[in-house]
């Protein structure tokens, strides 16, 4: 018998998709629509239903699952999507990156497309299609959990870094057997719900989701990012998967978005159980569909109500034909209907995990590394001391170190890197390390404490590894307090009053307020979650064998009662413009990070003091080296327009570049902005350049001092 078209791997995709369309029931396109975990209960009946696609699923389970749906009237296959968030790692084994926040430290989107191409082929040979990869929301509240999910607190950095993710995601082609599809997430505005409670009602107007949480996901949008993950919470009384003028208006009619949407986990659910914006599942589904969702995740009963719907004439099916269209376009790209994307578990031990795979882990790790303080020139500590003490809970703590979404098992303990085993063996045979965990970073005990400070005492430095834990942090663990906790704070008042010298490293998923480790450490390190070989680039940036060069992509306070701390703040506070008991300005500021070097900027210059309508802006400045040894620095340019007919933030971020220098070497930057990226969010929620004077600001933080400044104009 003759093919059908849509089984013809020689015909164009539309017409294969076209062909398919025109065979399939109510049911079938319904099913298409429906994403079920295959790790939990119904998964059976869900693909009995037709169900499109799996989470949470790989290698052989995956593989049993898509024999199944290739036997069903059509053949339609299954697509199999993952949280693959830093590094695929659900699969117990996997290359575990540095957490996404950690990434963003490096301001390296070349380095994302690594992160993002090392993942994808090891989740294409497990045989899994889609990861729910990059996060773009933005961090401004700390008390969220899901901090360490982000690129930061600026909306023009996260997109910037999200591009180079979603390029090494899906590759350039999507015949590359290695290209997997990328989701941004979570659309939109997500991460700012009252009082920072994890899908809590977000107060958002037009006017701000334009000026600070879309911008990120239309960079991904024009970007061509495959899928889009629709957020939790409700906009201003509307739910993000209740809202066309997200869905549709926006996404698809303004930014030329082609791919699909899905939502997040039982959205149209929530709409009946949470939000209660509807009062059945149908009335739900019927708005879901209407407002322009693709694939309904973990919502089982969706099936039964949109099936009900379209055949009652309630749901226009062409509404359904849109969204399965776009959901079998990436089925016939990726090769679903020809038998490729299987997976093939005979060459797992060939890919995952490699030694090139860990390389780039250790490479990220390196570049994540944030040094905070460096009194006296601490660090580099040089020549290994005669005896080191290892204290501090987060010292030889696995899961601490890789973070969240991970294996609940973790990683294999051999494959992983504590910060323990890396000073254990950078220090070598000549210095004795002595390791004491000192006390927990949940429970509140002091015991142990007295043996870690007795340690300290006897060696001739203390490497404090304290921070937070993964029991803290995450979706749901929304957090009132950023102190140390458990028991750390004592621990390190305890070991500061008895050691020599005390070099603190933080592994954490979120700045945590430490004035008093400010005031007391010689040396204070931010790892973040550094991932599996996090030990190794720690005592590397401590024994000096590379200069830390990570800068912060988030601002840290010195107190909780300070949030927000972000550096973009509007302005406007009263004249007195700090609190009555803490200083205005974060303790550490968004693009702040030492290095083992100086760099100092001179001649900042405009190549055109006054620019003409669509005229870019060019800027030059001039970076020394100022210092003794190589080192890497990223130079930052801010724009501020000085008068608007709106308010705006004080400073933005309009581009950036990382580089190396030399010791005594100088370079001269070049930087091109954009005549639209001068634009404001006016009172309309429009985007306009406005003519006026405006001012330049280029180097090495957001920090005025750190910055110099020249004004130029805008003509017309």
């Amino acid at each position: 018998m003759a093919k059908a078209v849509y089984q013809d791997s020689s015909r164009k995709v539309s017409e294969r998709v076209e062909d398919l369309l025109s065979r399939m029931t109510v049911e079938e396109k319904i099913g298409q629509m429906c994403q079920a975990p295959a790790d939990k209960p119904g998964a059976e009946d869900a693909l009995a239903k037709g169900f499109g696609s799996f989470l949470t699923v790989y290698g052989e389970k995956a593989a049993k699952l898509q024999e199944t749906a290739l036997k069903s009237r059509l053949g339609i296959p299954l697509i199999f999507g993952i949280d693959a968030i830093h590094g695929h790692n659900f699969y117990f084994g996997a290359t575990v990156f540095p957490t996404q926040l950690g990434l963003s430290s490096s301001w390296n989107p070349a380095l994302m497309e690594t992160v993002g191409r090392v993942t994808a082929k090891e989740m294409a040979v497990t045989g899994v299609h889609w990861t729910f990869s990059p996060v773009l929301c933005i961090a401004r509240d700390l008390r969220w959990g899901r901090i360490d999910e982000t690129f930061g607190e600026d909306a023009y950095l996260i997109g910037e870094l999200a591009c180079g993710m979603i390029r090494g995601y899906q590759g350039h082609s999507w015949s590359d057997e290695n290209a997997v599809l990328a989701c941004a997430k979570h659309y939109a505005g997500y991460s700012e719900g009252e009082g920072a409670r994890d899908a809590s009602e977000a107060w958002h107007t037009e006017r701000r989701m334009r000026l600070t949480f879309l911008p990120a996901f239309e960079a991904a949008a024009r970007g061509a990012c495959a899928t889009f993950m629709v957020a939790y919470e409700a906009i201003d009384g509307t739910p993000c998967s209740a809202n066309p003028w997200l869905l549709k208006t926006v996404l698809r009619d303004e930014w030329g978005f082609r791919g699909f949407a899905v939502t997040d986990w039982n959205n149209v659910g929530y709409m009946v159980s949470l939000q209660h914006t509807a009062a059945t599942i149908a009335d739900a589904a019927k708005i879901a569909i209407e407002a322009g969702n693709d694939m309904i995740m973990n919502t089982a009963a969706f099936f039964e109500a949109g099936v009900a719907l379209v055949k009652e004439g309630k749901v226009d099916v062409a509404l359904v034909d849109e969204a399965v269209r776009r959901i079998l376009t990436f089925k016939f790209e990726l090769g679903l209907f020809d038998g490729k994307r299987r997976g093939d578990k005979s060459k797992e031990r060939e890919v995952i995990a490699t030694q090139e795979h860990r390389a780039a882990s250790l490479e990220a790790a390196y570049q994540s590394i944030v040094l905070l303080t460096n009194r006296d020139s601490a660090l580099p500590i040089g020549k290994a001391p005669k005896r080191i003490a290892a204290i501090g809970p987060n010292a030889d703590d696995v899961k601490a170190q890789l973070g969240d979404w991970v294996h609940n098992d973790g990683q294999p303990r051999e494959n992983v890197v504590t910060i323990l085993d890396g000073i254990r063996k950078r220090a070598g045979k000549g210095c004795e390390v002595v390791y004491a965990r000192g006390c927990d970073t949940i429970d509140p005990s002091t015991e142990g404490i007295a043996e870690a400070a007795d340690a300290a005492a006897k060696a001739d430095v203390a490497i404090v590894v304290v921070g937070d834990t993964v029991a803290y942090t995450g979706e749901g663990r929304d957090r009132a307090n950023l102190d140390l906790s458990g028991g750390q704070q004592r621990l390190v008042e305890a070991v500061r009053a008895a050691a020599k010298k005390m070099v603190v490293v933080l592994v954490n998923s979120k700045p945590l307020s430490i004035p008093w480790l400010v005031e007391h450490a010689d040396a204070i390190i931010e790892a973040w979650n550094p991932g599996m070989e996090g030990g190794t680039a720690v005592a590397g940036i401590i024994f000096g064998d590379r200069a830390p060069s990570g800068k912060l992509t988030i601002s840290f306070p010195y107190h909780v009662g300070q949030q927000p701390v972000y550096y973009n703040q509007m302005p406007g506070w009263h004249s007195n413009a700090k609190y009555v008991d803490m200083p205005k300005e974060p303790l550490f500021a968004f693009g702040y990070g030492l290095s083992y070097t100086t760099f100092a900027y001179s001649n900042l210059r405009v190549a055109d003091a006054r620019l003409k309508s669509g005229q870019p802006l060019c800027v030059s400045v001039d970076v020394t080296n100022t210092g003794k040894r190589a080192g890497t620095e990223i130079a930052q340019l801010y724009v501020q327009d000085l008068v608007t007919s709106a308010t705006m933030p004080v400073k933005e971020l309009k581009g950036f570049e990382r580089f190396d220098l030399a010791a005594g070497e100088k370079r001269t930057l070049s930087y091109e902005v954009p005549y639209d990226r001068l634009a404001i969010v006016d009172r309309d929620a429009k985007r306009v350049v406005e003519p006026g004077e405006f001012e330049v600001m280029v180097g090495g933080s957001s920090r005025d001092e750190d910055l110099l400044k020249v004004k130029f104009e805008v003509a017309g």
